[in-house]
């Protein structure tokens, strides 16, 4: 155990200085502060609060489909409410759950594990936030109406161009996801800039922790997978709503360059996805183990490589389509080769447990609960890259089982697992050993339950996205298992949420530093205080807290005075100079208002309404970008 820099004695000046401090960087409860603050703790409770409440919208979508497969020829739904329900739950956990959960984690950490004292851009990382929360707004609000996106979640064309799909669905689509993109990729750009140039002193690339090394991989890979979505979703609008033919094939257009697009993004959207969660076993791990990761630089090096192989196994997906037979050669094997870098993390964890002194939390079991599922997605994954099974099993129920065990058993289990083990640190609160471990075997039975008997039921010739099937098929019993393994799987993730709230409301107060952890954040006060340390922090290991010099430092470092951070260079984290950090502003909130203004405006037709929208942007953006007015003591200290 180790104790924050404030549980420390500090000589009088220095209580003075940390009362300044909390003045400088605190913000008080208001209306006003809801709306302008841009702590990144703050932003990334937010995320994840957000998040989670779209993560349960999707997830009563799905227990209402599996209510209406659990019996042959059901009527619980129509064809329509159907389509509806299926394409919102893929669509909002693919891109409203599980990336901006994930971001969330990060807003929050990625500064604390850094030593620093916020993101590299506060004000932008503020405006994504209210960006998401207006975009998923948007597209969870056409459900409420009977207007949601209908044609899947990868909106394959002709399907979901006119005049097959004649509604505004498709539309709120293809607004909504561009709308989306711009938080996606701001939130990006902020982490990779942050983590190379706000690092503690000290904290060199090769003691950067793997947590921190798996959003920045997550956010290369954003930066060069989205535009492909991008342009996909905005030759769609332009198809549907002025008659472009980009994949109309009677005018010259192609309906493969949708799935070109489309999987360009996709397939690295699920290492996207999975990235951050298997950041989160890297950083979990450690604490319940005694001792850290196995074969660090080959961790890393995994991180790195599977952000560039991701982008060359995107026709897999695409094996179906009649492309020429060289061609899959190429991309099955690729899609073979981006198995060794998960591999080599599989087996860095397995020997970090192996040499450790394992101590059995829930964090820990959700960690084991990741690692069974995620290596049972993995192995039906490299039959997906055998084009012949691949062939055979497309479009089935198969397919179903084999990506919710990557996305599901990949991403949600080591979220949870994150969620129970910084929770002290986001609430200052502990949450119940007995009601977490209540909930870790209801998740794990439930969800094995739940897919498990989707591959049988693939193999038996059950296609994907039928809203009902007659009762001699063979279908009947694993679809009634599948439902009842998805109320079991709800009631665990019902208990997940319950002890959050508990824990929140009556839980005991937490110690700095619970777990014994090793990295930075454990070094400050749970929950952190607004300035998260009062030194810039100098880190003389891969393990800082597990390194009583950095320990020392914490405490006996020159406090870093005023609304500053220190920048530091980008490879070893010298120290160059204490920059001026952006106070809050309402600039970011209205900004996005504008934007969702000219969403609107372009998803109902009204034009001028959309380009009163784009005023409020181009005004807003203006009086963002426009210089501050800095006193001479201000002007001053970013020269120091």
């Amino acid at each position: 155990m180790t104790a924050s820099t404030d549980d420390k004695p500090r000589p009088d000046t220095d209580l003075e200085e940390l009362e300044r401090l909390e003045q400088q960087w605190g913000e008080r409860p208001s209306l006003h502060s809801w709306f302008s603050t841009v702590d990144h703790k703050r932003i990334g409770r937010r995320y994840m609060v957000t998040a989670g409440i779209f993560f349960i919208i999707a997830g009563i979508d799905a227990m209402i489909m599996r209510t209406q497969l659990a019996r042959p020829n059901a009527k619980v739904l129509s064809p329509e409410e159907y389509d509806q329900l299926f394409t919102m739950h893929g669509t909002a956990m693919i891109f409203l759950v599980a990336t901006p959960m994930f971001f969330g984690f990060g807003n929050f950490l990625v500064p604390l594990m850094i030593g620093a004292r916020d993101m590299a851009f506060p004000r932008l990382n503020a405006f994504g936030y209210w960006v998401f929360l207006f975009a998923g707004s948007v597209l969870f609000g056409s459900q409420f109406v009977g207007k949601a996106p209908d044609g899947g979640w990868f909106g394959y064309v002709p399907l979901t161009d006119k005049p097959y799909s004649s509604g505004i669905n498709l539309d709120v689509y293809s607004l909504g996801l561009l709308f989306l993109g711009v938080s996606t990729t701001i939130g990006a750009i902020n982490f990779i800039v942050t983590a190379l140039k706000l690092r503690a002193p000290g904290m060199s690339l090769n003691r950067v922790p793997l947590f921190v090394w798996a959003i920045v991989g997550t956010s290369f890979m954003v930066i060069f997978a989205l535009p492909a979505l991008n342009l996909d979703n905005a030759m769609l609008f332009l198809d549907r709503r002025f008659g472009a033919h980009f994949f109309d094939v009677s005018h010259g257009g192609n309906t493969l360059l949708w799935q070109h697009l489309f999987w360009i993004f996709g397939h690295p959207d699920v290492y996207i996805i999975v990235m951050p969660a298997l950041g989160i076993v890297s950083a979990v791990l450690p604490a319940f183990c005694r001792r850290g990761v196995a074969a660090y630089p080959l961790m890393v090096l995994a991180i790195v490589t599977i952000s560039i192989i991701s982008f060359g196994v995107w026709v897999h997906h695409m094996f179906a389509t009649g492309l020429p037979q060289l061609s899959y050669s190429f991309f099955s094997a690729a899609s073979t080769l981006i198995t060794i870098p998960s591999g080599i993390q599989i087996f860095a964890w397995l020997a970090t447990m192996l040499k450790g002194r394992i101590v059995v939390r829930t964090p820990f079991l959700f960690v084991v609960g990741f690692i069974v599922t995620f290596v049972l997605g993995g192995f039906t994954g490299v039959m997906f890259a055998i084009t012949a099974f691949d062939e055979q099993v497309t479009d089935s129920y198969f397919v179903v089982a084999h990506f919710h065990y990557v996305l599901f058993g990949g991403a949600i289990f080591p979220m949870i697992a994150g969620v129970y083990y910084w929770l002290p640190k986001f609430t200052g609160k502990m949450f119940s050993e007995r009601l977490g471990r209540w909930a870790f075997w209801l998740v794990f039975i439930g969800f094995n339950a739940t897919f498990f008997p989707m591959h049988l039921s693939g193999l038996f010739g059950m296609p994907r996205r039928v809203y009902t099937y007659p009762g001699d098929l063979g279908w009947n019993i694993p679809n009634l298992i599948s439902t009842i393994g998805a109320y079991v799987l709800a009631v665990g993730l019902f208990l997940v949420l319950a002890g959050v709230l508990h824990a929140i409301r009556r839980g005991q107060p937490a110690t700095a530093d619970p777990w014994g952890g090793d990295t930075l954040e454990w070094g400050a006060a749970s929950p952190p205080k607004p300035y998260n340390f009062p030194v810039s922090p100098l880190v003389h290991s891969v393990h800082p807290m597990w390194d009583e010099r950095t320990r020392t430092d914490l405490v006996e470092a020159e406090i870093l005075t005023g609304h500053r951070a220190m920048q530091t260079s980008e490879l070893d984290a010298v120290p160059e100079k204490p920059i001026e950090m952006p106070e809050p502003a309402l600039v970011p909130f209205v900004n996005a208002l504008g934007i969702l203004v000219v969403i609107l405006g372009l998803l109902w037709g009204w034009y001028w309404v959309a380009g009163a929208g784009a005023v409020v942007v181009f005004g807003s953006l203006a009086r963002w970008l426009w210089p501050p007015e800095r006193t001479p003591e201000q002007a001053g200290a970013t020269t120091k």
